[in-house]
């Protein structure tokens, strides 16, 4: 029985590494069983940052809103309260983004809340 020498299968999969390894730094690009280690580690990074991205994104909306809001009087809770009151639907990606660009938009909103917000005290005082 002659001998299966699997060159064909063998040479595709560890082509489909070291082609994920390109742009890695020294042996890590050229050698197979040290790019196979550096290829799944960063896969498994990839995949885990992929998920802390959008923490750090709504972290970062949450701080640009807050700024904003400040600057205007009224701190981040009130305003998220008083959005909710308003049956406002924007979220905080759009809201930061309208912090940034739109002051004026922006500065029209906190208003509009801080108007629901003083009728919704009015109502727990009388």
């Amino acid at each position: 029985m002659p001998r299966a020498k699997r060159g064909f299968k063998a040479r595709r999969r560890r082509k489909k590494i070291l082609k994920l390894a390109r742009g890695m730094y020294a042996s890590r690009r050229t050698t197979y069983s040290v790019a196979k280690r550096a290829v799944f580690k960063a896969l498994k990074y990839a995949y885990i940052h992929r998920r802390t991205k959008k923490r750090e994104f709504r972290t970062l909306w949450i701080t640009r809103i807050n700024a904003a809001c400040r600057s205007y009087g009224i701190p981040y809770n009130r305003f998220i309260n008083g959005l909710k009151l308003a049956n406002v639907g924007l979220d905080r990606k759009s809201l930061a983004d309208m912090a940034i660009n739109d002051p004026t938009g922006f500065e029209a909103l906190v208003s509009k809340i801080k108007a629901v917000l003083d009728t919704k005290e009015k109502r727990i005082n009388a």
